[in-house]
């Protein structure tokens, strides 16, 4: 008996295989594109399915999601070249991270993108100077609050999130890929010594190191929200550049356990090919592909213990249990001291 797929597993047939289209009813295309928009994966998807015979519905979503992607990519672009502008006098070009470096790279994995902030990395010595000369050039801080302030500064890999006055477009400015706090410590100076510059003032982290870059966004850093996106940009990386060399550079990193679980979970969706000891899930992957494929038909997470349980392991791993519990009690304490509004 054919097993039921979720929506999420739907998604994912049809980024293997754009052919799986002509097996959908109405009722489950209504669920993946519901799923691929809260994914993030909406201009992926699109790009994919281009050229197949749809239904006019589908068409149309994927032919305005092509479009978004398209002026979300020229928009991306526009805003590195602002920000290489601002931050000429540094004398070496900006490193580009994220979905905005794939798509200045014009990576495979930049294809239908959705790209939000713009994210960049420094050497820690030059923040000072490249903050003054962003803000100088129209950038302003998010988080006005001297402890939010303050809290970046000290605890994290980047300085307080900007947004520019005039285009609303938010900028992270990151010294590293991982808090200070967290436990791996990746190389930052290697990560800037083997960036490959691009034209114009930019340059991107070297191939290898966007696939442990990648993996370290999605299994040392965060709650997994958003994790079926980040492990199609892993698959996509290595299906375009290969991974020889990937475990060197993950263990040199202090990221090999992160990488070898991004490999096995990539390998077990999207079928990305990789080397056989990257091949078999271990129980706690299943745990995360759980986690990773918690939408309901109506993009809503499924599984809110299994949720739960990953939003604290996020903050477990961000730093120590004691900076921890006087963080969020300095939080608490601000929150029942700020005014109610209405």
């Amino acid at each position: 008996m054919t097993p039921v797929l979720t929506p999420a597993e739907r998604l994912i047939a049809l980024l293997r295989e754009p052919g799986y289209a002509r097996h959908l009813t109405a009722s489950d295309w209504t669920a993946v594109l519901t799923v691929a928009r809260a994914e993030l994966l909406i201009g992926t998807l699109a790009y994919r399915l281009h050229g197949l015979d749809l239904p006019p519905h589908v068409a149309l979503c994927l032919s305005d999601a092509k479009a978004a992607a398209e002026e979300g990519r020229r928009a991306a672009l526009w805003e590195a070249n602002r920000v290489a502008r601002a931050l000429a006098q540094l004398g070496r070009p900006v490193i580009l991270l994220k979905g905005t470096a794939f798509v200045a790279a014009g990576l495979a994995a930049g294809c239908g993108r959705s790209i939000g902030d713009c994210d960049i990395l420094l050497p820690q010595a030059d923040l000072d100077r490249a903050e003054a000369w962003l803000i100088e050039a129209g950038w302003e801080w998010v988080k006005p609050d001297p402890y939010d302030d303050l809290y970046y500064r000290r605890w994290m890999h980047e300085l307080p999130p900007l947004i520019h006055r005039d285009r609303d477009r938010m900028l992270d400015v990151h010294h590293t890929i991982l808090p200070p706090t967290a436990r791996p410590k990746p190389d930052a100076a290697r990560l800037i010594a083997g960036a490959v510059p691009l034209a114009n003032g930019l340059a991107v982290l070297s191939h290898l190191d966007m696939i442990v870059h990648a993996a370290a966004h999605l299994f040392a850093d965060g709650d997994l929200t958003g994790g079926l996106r980040n492990l199609w940009d892993i698959h996509a990386l290595v299906g375009e550049g290969g991974c020889e060399g990937l475990a060197e550079r993950a263990r040199h990193h202090g990221l090999d356990r992160a990488v070898a679980r991004a490999m096995r979970l990539s390998h077990a969706l999207f079928g990305t090919p990789v080397p056989p000891q990257w091949q078999a899930l271990t129980l706690a992957d299943r745990l995360y592909r759980r986690r990773i494929l918690a939408r309901d038909g109506w993009g809503r997470g499924r599984h809110p213990l299994t949720r739960l349980a990953f939003y604290l392991r996020s903050h477990l791993i961000r730093m120590p249990l004691p900076l921890l519990l006087r963080h969020l009690w300095i939080k608490g304490r601000k929150a029942r001291a700020a005014p109610a509004s209405g």
